[in-house]
């Protein structure tokens, strides 16, 4: 058993690799001081943010340390069981490997159901229970009640990887960015997680030549930042996608943003159904109304259920503020 394991992921300051950032110790002690008969486990492999590929190049190339972090987990929290959560082609490419590895103890493995929104962590809950794979009001949190109303730890494919090189001590304080767009060397890379993105694309040897802009955390969530904006760390998912300016039609990059939230919407939500509809409607007219705009990205921050209308913000409002 890993000594100090909580210790250890506190020291590294090992926060999710899912986008949220949450303190990793936090989340495990959280679950770990829930008084309950029984307690649950899911590894999130099911990675639905467009340009986002990390997570099925860990599955991938280093499976054995994705199982030996969950296991870790299961050590951890006593009288606990384990899930991994896969997306449908992950499933069907690594399904197989991961069956053969996960064993004593044994590890669930899951197909998911469903698109984006099947991935938030509440959702993943309901699918494995074999519900509507929908968001669940929060709070109360999976570390309190989670899976069949159980404390449920749920941390993705990448950061349980980290949590087997820091029970090894091999942690390097780095993370893997997927990066894609108009530029010459798109794939994952480790590398440190303090590098800013501009550092990222230099050392990738993804500057390009002509004049860009990039979108970084996310190929939905993502912000939209000019090549003067890019000195700083990376929010969020560890996503760069990279556009050529000349070449890309903006509003036709926005239609494809918000064909997405269209189409990944759970209906459940006014903001969000709402919200994306009407930002449609000035898209297809391609006439942005700024005042009309500031008033649903307000309601979509403050009201929208999960973490979906959220997000719908940020693509939006940096683009227009950036290069309309």
């Amino acid at each position: 058993m890993v000594k100090n394991i909580v210790a250890k992921l506190k020291k590294e300051k090992l926060a999710g690799r899912s986008g949220s950032g949450f303190p990793t110790w936090l989340k495990w002690q959280l679950v770990k001081k829930e008084k309950a008969e029984k307690k649950f486990i899911i590894c999130n492999g099911s990675e639905g943010e467009p340009g986002t590929f990390k997570d099925g190049f860990i599955l991938q190339n280093y499976p054995n340390e994705v199982i030996e972090g969950i296991k870790i987990a299961l050590e951890f929290l006593n009288n606990s069981t384990a899930y991994i959560y896969l997306r449908k082609d992950y499933y069907k490419r690594f399904g197989y490997k991961l069956k053969k590895l996960a064993r004593n103890p044994a590890i669930n493995i899951v197909k998911k159901q469903g698109g984006y929104l099947s991935g938030e962590e509440t959702a993943i809950c309901e699918a494995i229970e074999g519900k509507v794979a929908l968001p669940r009001p929060k709070p109360p949190y999976p570390t309190q009640k989670g899976l069949w109303g159980y404390p449920t730890l749920v941390n993705n494919v990448e950061t349980f990887y980290w949590v087997a090189k820091i029970a090894k001590n091999e942690y390097k304080n780095q993370r893997f960015f997927s990066i894609s767009g108009d530029i010459k060397n798109p794939g994952v890379f480790q590398l440190p997680e303090k590098w800013t993105i501009k550092k990222v694309l230099q050392e990738t040897k993804n500057i390009p030549n002509s004049d860009f802009f990039v979108q970084a955390g996310g190929g939905a969530a993502g912000e939209i930042l000019l090549p003067n904006q890019l000195n700083r760390q990376i929010k969020g998912i560890a996503t760069i996608i990279v556009f050529n300016r000349k070449k890309t039609d903006l509003f036709q990059l926005m239609k494809k943003w918000n064909n997405f939230f269209l189409r990944e919407n759970c209906d459940k939500c006014t903001p969000c159904r709402e919200g994306a509809f009407r930002i449609g409607e000035m898209l297809q007219k391609k006439k942005l109304d700024n005042k009309t705009l500031k008033d649903l990205f307000f309601v979509l921050d403050t009201t929208s259920l999960c973490p979906l209308g959220k997000i719908m913000v940020n693509p939006f409002k940096s683009l227009i503020e950036n290069l309309l």
